[in-house]
């Protein structure tokens, strides 16, 4: 044997090997529907690529045949028959779209409206509400509050609305008695009016806009939007604050109106096309399930075919897009479904929907550390073939056999590189001679196997070859029970899981464990076989082995997983089989103790969980610098200083707390919202500006004011636009409709209805719900207002035609308000007190970062010294308060696309990229939490192992750490990087070496050529102890290669981290640019 390995020509890559890896045979594997054992033909592929193909195909010849028709060829009648089946093609697609759900959301919405309108044309109702206008307030409820939606969302609006009404009923009922007693008792009307503005429009607006931020919810949005347009249809448009009068005639009226309307949209919700949150519920975990299948097959057929072709498919970016599209509806469903359980009595069935989910999520987190894996496996066949092509040359020194290996690109994404040829299932062996011979046919390929390895690719194909088969029949049984749908069809989706299930992958896991330990055995055997191979050669064979087993070990943790999955499904199903009525959450009373009595504990639950980890709602914004942190930049300055006075110091450091509890952005945004109304209505109370408010309408300007108004100033421009363009769009409608229905009633209730069916297809179809609003609410204060003042409703104001109304002039004072309250609203949100999300998203991402290097200078392995193998570095509940808040980041991401500034555009697609980065770190650090979460106790060998390399791997540990800092301060700060960022590579080529060191010290028949190689070297390694005394100390522990697995497997993950750093270094350089030696800072 040469002590190198022969490479082979550029034209003869990869190398074959007799090990017949281009057939691999197939394994015993366990059907999940009946529990049986087969070894019948099976692949992890799927058929849906020739499915979609084949619909576009279809798709494509239909678009053909209606654009290309020969119309010059063809007599009338053919060209009258094709524009009549092209018609007919039509109708039929609009007649399928409107029964679809979607459609019909957007009937029922439309018929809510309408009958929300006939409050207004309708004189029995009319009159019931009373004299004073705004009755179009009932059709504007039926879209705010529309039932395009669940039961359960139905019920959650139900209750915001009633909060709204009753919050506007006390602020309004507060401001009338306020004017009446300091205006018309004390005779003081500029106080009254002052308080009035101060008290109840800026402090109930602003408590409004805290709220709005504060809880981060749409329909908490639309609530604010209500509970304003009550307060200021009162305290601004009337006259009874104004004049200090008592009335109660609008506050009456407005309940009335709340009662219709809320009454109508409800009706419908529930009467017409029911939708169960429930049922949506159970869709999009069986959506959820079976994309979590295919992801899984593929990217376990990527690794035993050793190319990317698979996990860079169209195939599996579907299968993610499907997941990432549904995972977010499968929350808001959860959420929804909560008040419909609850309501019902089904509290216990909630808990353990709830429990499915967060399974669901658990299996989410072991697809990302089992992906993670496999592109372990891709990076390290790509420098493999790099070698084999002469482009990388091993190094020869004994201490760092690996410093000289080129590590750059060792995980940089690349494709064609097909390292291995693609699995080719065998045919059956199903018989029993056959099934008797397993045992000695993976002798015979062991045997075969013998051969030197020439490269990191032959041991893979070792590898393959002896546990393919059971890898493929594992990820098989796994891929088809989340492909089966654990629920059934609509509309019921009664639990239908397989009995079976449970047992089958029982069944599977055991076969697998065993072949895996079997095969890792062999493998590693055949390693020690030849020690003749070079130092570099000999650590490559290391790291290609335990990127085997670290696969292995994920897709055994993603085993273990399903069957805590299976757990909570057959609870479910037995809790939906005997179900019994609680009420529980009634008693208001009762104490939390009680309640957390009475949850129930999940397979996957941890006592220290709640102590540990914070949980992160989606609902809140991520508020950027740490709290700590800035505990500690507020209070450095008084421990710095010696001799300070400790009384000045007290109360600096106690006023200096109020103040940042006031410059939260919470109560920062609730203050400027507060002070912008109070502004703007101020010229409602101002007798010189009262009649111009008044003519102008001010009070839909401060309607809009409040719409606009958004945390950030992203979000306020979006809102904006969506305002202006949907008024535009609103009062044209209306002009058009009144114009030729001439203010008919009978002409305007169907009119109306087509602009509501319009509209309600940009809410409920395109989901531009802004938009789609406001288009309708400014076609109500035109239309239904006018058709109000025709019928000679009690209203002041002339100026806009009485019982006679101009259309014109109303249109005109509603765009004219409607755009000034606008650009108020813009100016508050820019010029005082900004939010901007570029600079949370700045902060975030920064924090981000910052979190994820602290986490990982806990050591992933030294905690498990530290702990005896019972604690895992990553805490739990971690990674998905990590995974949450990457979300919100992406979310303030698209709200930073719309914020101008002149510096210039928001680099939308770099931070796409480090997001992207962001959640490939977060992957990685989850696989690794795999491999040490696997460990029940350590060996000999590997306690050993982690003592000899400690220092090493706290270097390693404290260099990455060094480096999520430095890039996490470059994003903070906008700062632009140094050429001399600290490499983790040599760290990291240094723990290697010192594992290379330990096997040379540890192996007796390496030994003598090391000893007469170094004599006289005086020290060897960290603890500075002379050879003989440390091969004295090492010569009695019982070391087997294996052991040497844990480490390698770091060194795997590490080197992967090190690289998404490279990634995310090399983005901070391309926003911020780079600083060498000869710049001049000193200005």
């Amino acid at each position: 044997m040469s002590s190198s390995p022969t490479l082979p020509s550029p034209g003869q890559w990869p190398p074959r090997r007799p090990s017949k890896r281009s057939k691999l045979r197939n394994g015993t594997f366990i059907i999940p529907a009946t529990g049986e054992r087969s070894r019948r033909v099976l692949t992890l592929r799927t058929n849906s690529s020739g499915l979609s193909s084949q619909t576009d195909g279809t798709r494509s010849r239909s678009l053909s045949g209606l654009t290309t028709f020969p119309y010059e060829q063809t007599s009338f009648s053919d060209r009258f028959s094709h524009l009549a089946r092209q018609t007919r093609e039509k109708c039929a697609w609009i007649l399928r779209w409107l029964d679809s759900p979607v459609g019909h959301g957007v009937l029922k919405c439309t018929l809510a409206y309408t009958l929300g309108s006939l409050a207004t044309f309708w004189a029995p109702i009319s009159d019931w509400l009373g004299r004073p206008d705004g009755k179009h307030v009932v059709a504007t409820l039926t879209v705010y509050f529309h039932p395009a939606r669940s039961a359960g969302s139905m019920i959650e609006a139900v209750l915001i609305a009633i909060v709204a009404v009753v919050y506007a009923q006390i602020v309004s009922i507060l401001s009338m008695a306020t004017s009446v007693l300091v205006g018309g008792q004390w005779h003081c009307v500029p106080l009254a009016h002052a308080l009035v503005l101060a008290v109840f429009i800026g402090g109930g607006f602003g408590f409004i806009g805290w709220v709005k931020q504060r809880m981060g919810n749409p329909l908490v949005d639309v609530g604010s939007t209500l509970a304003s347009l009550a307060i200021i249809g009162v305290v601004t448009k009337e006259t009874a604050v104004l004049t200090g009068v008592f009335s109660n005639q609008k506050i009456i009226q407005i309940l009335k109106m709340f009662f219709l309307g809320v009454s109508a949209t409800t009706a419908v919700n529930l009467l017409v096309w029911r939708v169960s949150a429930r049922s949506l519920l159970r869709d999009t975990m069986t959506k959820s399930s079976t994309s979590l299948g295919h992801m899984l097959a593929l990217i376990t057929s990527g690794f035993l075919s050793g190319s990317e072709e698979d996990v860079t498919s169209g195939q599996f970016a579907a299968a993610s897009a499907a997941y990432n599209q549904v995972y977010p509806q499968m929350i808001k469903n959860l959420r929804e479904s909560k008040f419909e359980r609850y309501l019902l009595g089904q509290e216990k069935l909630y808990q353990l929907d709830r429990a499915v989910v967060r399974s669901m999520e658990r299996l989410a987190q072991s697809i990302g550390g089992l992906r993670s894996a496999a592109n372990t496996q891709f990076a390290l066949l790509r420098e493999s073939m790099m070698q084999g092509s002469g482009m990388m040359s091993p190094a020869a020194s004994l201490y760092s056999p690996v410093l000289q290996r080129t590590l750059s690109n060792t995980l940089k994404s690349g494709k064609g590189f097909g390292i291995l040829s693609a699995i080719d299932e065998a045919s059956d062996e199903s018989n029993e001679d056959e099934r008797g011979r397993v045992k000695d046919r993976r002798r015979s390929d062991a045997t075969t196997a013998s051969i030197p390895f020439r490269n990191s690719s032959d041991i893979f194909e070792l590898f393959i070859n002896l546990l393919g088969p059971s890898m493929k029949s594992l990820a098989y049984t796994l891929s088809e029970v989340l492909r089966d749908p654990p629920f059934g069809t609509a509309p019921d989706y009664e639990i239908t899981i397989n009995d079976h299930f449970r047992q089958s992958l029982t069944d599977a896991l055991s076969l697998f464990n065993g072949a895996r330990a079997d095969a890792l055995q062999e493998l590693y055997k055949h390693i020690e076989l030849d020690r003749t191979r070079s130092a570099s050669i000999q650590a490559d064979f290391e790291e290609v082995a335990a990127a085997c087993g670290h696969f292995s070990f994920s897709l055994q943790a993603f085993g273990e997983e399903m069957q805590k999955y299976l757990d909570v499904l057959d609870d479910l199903k037995f809790a939906n089989e005997h179900r019994l009525r609680s009420w529980h959450w009634m008693k208001w009373w009762g104490n939390r103790r009680g309640y957390n009595n009475r949850k129930i504990t999940l397979p996957f639950d941890h006592a220290e969980r709640e102590t540990l980890i914070k949980p992160i709602k989606k609902s809140q914004m991520p508020r950027g610098i740490a709290d700590s942190m800035v505990q500690r930049r507020d209070t450095y300055a008084w421990s710095a200083v010696p001799g300070t006075n400790k009384v000045i110091a007290t109360l600096s450091q106690r006023l200096l707390r109020v103040l940042r509890k006031v410059a939260r952005d919470d109560i920062r945004f609730g203050l400027k919202v507060g002070a912008g109304a109070a502004f703007w209505a101020m010229f409602a109370f101002i007798p010189q500006t009262k009649d111009t408010y008044q003519h102008w309408r001010g009070e839909w300007g401060l309607l809009s004011f409040m719409i606009v108004c958004s945390m950030t100033v992203g979000a306020s421009n979006t809102t904006g636009w969506a305002r202006f363009m949907g008024t535009v769009a609103g009062i044209s409608a209306s002009g058009f409709n009144w114009t030729i229905s001439q203010g008919s009633a009978l002409a305007l209730i169907p009119l109306g209805a087509m602009v509501a069916f319009w509209a309600f297809v940009v809410i409920v179809a395109w989901g531009k719900a802004p938009l789609g609003r406001i288009t309708l609410l400014a076609y109500n204060v035109s239309t239904l207002y006018a058709y109000s003042l025709s019928q000679k409703v009690d209203d002041d104001d002339d100026d806009e035609g009485g019982s006679n109304p101009i259309i014109g002039e109303i249109l005109l004072h509603r765009f004219v308000a409607v755009t000034a309250g606008i650009l108020w609203g813009l100016i508050i949100c820019r010029l005082v007190w900004p939010i901007s999300a570029r600079k949370k998203f700045k902060e975030g991402l920064s924090m981000l970062y910052l979190q994820m290097g602290l986490i990982w200078k806990r050591g992933p392995l030294a905690i498990l010294l530290r702990s005896d193998c019972s604690r895992s570095y990553l805490r739990s509940g971690e990674q998905a308060a990590l995974q949450k808040y990457a979300a919100r980041l992406d979310a303030l991401r698209g709200s930073a696309t719309n914020e101008f500034e002149l510096r210039g555009p928001f680099p939308a697609e770099q931070s796409a990229r480090l997001m992207g980065c962001a959640h490939r770190l977060l992957d990685a650090f989850y696989a690794m939490s795999l491999v040490t979460q696997r460990k029940g106790s350590l060996t000999e060998g590997e306690r050993a192992l982690l003592m000899y390399t400690a220092d090493e791997r706290a270097q390693l540990c404290e260099r990455i750490c060094h480096v999520f800092q430095v890039l996490a301060s470059s994003l903070m700060l906008e700062y632009p990087l140094t050429d001399a960022v600290p490499s983790v590579d040599r760290t990291r080529d240094r723990l290697l070496a010192k594992i290379f060191q330990f096997r040379k010290e540890h192996n007796p028949s390496v030994v003598l050529d090391y000893s007469s190689s170094n004599a006289g070297s005086g020290s060897i390694g960290s603890s500075g102890m002379g050879f003989g005394g440390l091969l004295g100390k090492l010569s009695h522990l019982n070391v087997e290669e294996r052991d040497y697995a844990l480490l390698y497997a770091y060194a795997l993950v590490t080197g992967q981290v090190s690289e998404e750093l490279k990634v995310v270094a090399k983005e901070i350089e391309g926003l911020f640019g780079v600083l060498d030696e000869d710049a001049l800072l000193l200005q």
